[in-house]
């Protein structure tokens, strides 16, 4: 398996006023090993909660806006040495331990979602004919069964197909289902181990569902591969299998079908998967591809031709404004039995 090494040069690195200085996640101010990566970053809210002008920007420790998109790395256990990605002694569990972004939490119903063709990128409510979007309540869950999010610094290129489904992508980052016991916060930066992967097919594109857990999680230790879900949680893999099949019916959609007959692929197919959309992602932000509306400012990946100042990406947010007497609609707290 090869590792994944990120190629961008990226800006974020130095204290001010302590030129050689590396910060790198985990270190100052977000405690030893993998425990400290929400510290790197906050979020901050703009227009009213409930409303198609919320928005949630993303900072970085030291406070600068930020996108989840572009800018928070893809891997957890980058090191940079004048702003130039380094290699280190690697072993299988740091390999596998990549940076999370929360979009929904467990159990809610509100569809969030990076915005993609935004600057900056933050999350934004998901919006048809100018209303708020809610997921169904299929017995016998309630909302979204895991943590739902994506994992940064990747893209899934419509025009590029999978060899594996024979399908293109979704034009997202990859989705991750974070599987551990805790309801975490939307716009949490959590560290996850990945430990395989599903191929939903959605109106002929192929739309990854990574499964992962929270390296914080208490069991985590115990999770390695997809077997060990099976092992240790029985019946959930089952459960989302059954949730994506079944989740746009109640809208009065089909089914959802699947590649691979539904089966779950393993950790290292999953990470062989996030390895290309990784590689998409590069090729995106270094204009090395048609990314059609996708917006590409960032603030830290200095080569790309879509980087731009902090002052800029602070002009870029306070442009956004709503109004606080914005309609919003309620979800409607409906339970739907669809058996067979």
């Amino acid at each position: 398996m090869l590792a994944l090494r990120p190629l961008l040069r990226t800006c974020w690195g130095r204290r001010a006023g302590s030129p050689g200085t590396v910060v790198r996640p985990g270190a100052a101010g977000a405690g030893p090993g993998p425990r400290g990566a929400m510290s790197l970053y906050r979020t901050e809210a703009r227009g009213p909660p409930r409303s198609p002008g919320f928005r949630l920007f993303f900072k970085n420790e030291a406070g600068h806006y930020i996108s989840p998109f572009h800018d928070i790395p893809l891997k957890v256990d980058s090191i940079e040495e004048n702003g130039i990605p380094t290699k280190r002694t690697r072993n299988d569990e740091y390999e596998n331990l990549f940076n999370m972004v929360v979009e929904i939490p467990r159990w809610t119903n509100a569809k969030m979602e990076i915005a993609t063709e935004e600057p900056l990128n933050p999350i934004k409510p998901d919006i048809k004919d100018g209303k708020l979007r809610y997921v169904a309540n299929i017995f016998p869950h309630k909302g979204y069964i895991w943590n739902y999010g994506a994992l940064p610094q990747t893209w899934e290129d419509p025009r590029r197909k999978d060899k594996s489904t024979d399908c293109c992508g979704d034009d997202d980052p990859i989705d991750v289902c974070e599987i551990g016991s805790k309801v975490l916060s939307r716009g949490e930066v959590i560290r996850v181990k990945i430990l395989g992967v599903l191929a939903l097919i959605d109106q002929g594109e192929t739309d990854w569902k990574l499964i992962a857990i929270s390296v914080n999680d208490p069991e985590a230790s115990k999770f390695h591969d997809i077997e060990d879900v099976k092992k240790y949680k029985p019946g959930y893999l089952e459960a989302t299998l059954n949730w994506f099949r079944l989740y746009k019916v109640p809208d009065g959609k089909p089914e959802n079908q699947f590649a691979f007959n539904g089966e779950f692929k393993s950790k290292a197919f999953a990470l062989e998967v996030i390895k290309s959309t990784h590689e998409c992602w590069k090729a995106l932000l270094m204009k090395k591809c048609d990314g059609g509306a996708i917006n590409c400012t960032n603030v830290q990946v200095c080569d790309s031709p879509f980087h731009c100042t902090q002052e800029e990406a602070r002009s870029l947010v306070e442009s956004v404004s709503s109004s606080p007497n914005e309609e919003s609609n309620e979800e409607e707290q409906v339970w739907h039995f669809l058996g067979k």
